[in-house]
């Protein structure tokens, strides 16, 4: 997978909050103050690295299984259009034809 790229701070008029600042402001608006306006690292960096790691551990089993789906869904279809092959030659068999 390629580097996550640090994202680019847009001056304070065209400034987005996110969902997640919201979050992280109901949970404790003095620890958002200390991160998004002083810009402190947080106490807890490596708790937050391992949960980064975890998301991105899930985002890949996530990928992986609705490709998996994808595939199944295809070899459903597939296995489908053959009984159907299949069924037409039958009949076209004991038709005489």
């Amino acid at each position: 997978m390629g580097e996550r790229r640090p994202r680019r701070t847009p001056p304070d008029n065209e400034r987005v909050i996110r969902a997640s600042e919201i979050s992280q402001y109901v949970y404790c608006a003095h620890a958002w103050w200390l991160k998004s306006v002083e810009g402190l690292p947080s106490a807890h960096q490596q708790e937050m690295e391992r949960g980064e790691a975890a998301h991105l551990r899930h985002g890949c089993k996530l990928r992986t299984s609705l490709w998996l789906r994808r595939l199944g869904y295809v070899a459903l279809l597939l296995a489908a259009l053959a009984g159907c092959i299949w069924l037409i030659n039958i009949s076209s068999t004991w038709l005489g034809g």
